[in-house]
């Protein structure tokens, strides 16, 4: 009787071990394709933008965040910046070095005090930071809650402010496409569901007519952007194909 439950103890260890051990494979895989998702594309020039003032959880998003610049092809350039109370804090001019784009992105400040009010004003001063005589597609990844307040909070300007205007124009004159994802800020849109559906609604507009897609989950809370990036890497693959 006990060398059966010998025998089953150790084939029952057996078997863990050989889960954990296909788990960890599997995790690798992942991980692998996922770097090399992107390397059937051309090269992009890409900028990162990161609101300043979003929720802290956003913090915890910087690992797949610099993932997704690793994974770039080999050939992209990259930006990395903030935006925050009246200006654009570059903490990366344009580089081909990926990693050290990747590991210059920050935690946001998640404070009020960072609020820029309105997004769309530094929107318009990084796609003037691309340069005419680059040949790669141009592309913008903006991280923010997408509210502008600068004009007021009603349903007339959800979408339509003169800066979202201007953004929309400048873009498709400089052909940058401009790629989204929602994430609520420590002000209103972390509390009102109104708020966030205009920022989202903004943000929809700026990537649907530049050529770009915005990404979100709903109103309420925040999760990951795991799901995004995965869904960006798939967009990015269909628009950008690598000629064969």
């Amino acid at each position: 009787m006990i060398y059966r439950k010998v025998l089953a103890l150790a084939a029952a260890f057996l078997i863990a071990l050989s889960a954990i051990g296909a788990a960890s494979a599997k995790a690798t895989t992942n991980n692998d394709n996922e770097q090399r998702s992107l390397q059937s594309i051309e090269p992009l020039n890409l900028a990162v933008l990161i609101q300043d003032d979003l929720i802290s959880q956003v913090g915890n998003e910087l690992g797949v965040t610099r993932d997704f610049i690793r994974s770039l092809p080999q050939g992209s350039r990259v930006m990395v910046g903030y935006i925050t109370t009246g200006t654009l804090q570059v903490r990366q001019p344009f580089t081909t070095d990926l990693e050290k784009a990747a590991t210059s992105l920050r935690i946001p400040t998640a404070s009020r005090a960072s609020s820029p009010f309105n997004p769309y004003v530094e929107v318009i001063e990084a796609l003037r930071k691309f340069d005419s005589s680059w040949t790669n597609a141009n592309a913008v990844l903006l991280i923010s809650d997408g509210l502008d307040t600068s004009r007021g909070f009603d349903s007339t300007t959800a979408g339509h402010t003169l800066d979202i205007e201007r953004a929309i124009r400048e873009a498709n004159q400089r052909r940058i496409a401009v790629f989204s994802f929602y994430a609520p800020s420590v002000g209103l849109t972390s509390r009102s569901h109104l708020a966030a559906s205009y920022g989202q609604s903004s943000l929809n507009r700026l990537s649907n007519e530049t050529g770009g897609r915005a990404f979100f989950q709903g109103t309420t809370g925040f999760v990951t952007f795991d799901s995004y990036f995965a869904r960006l890497r798939e967009t990015l693959n269909r628009q950008y194909a690598r000629a064969r």
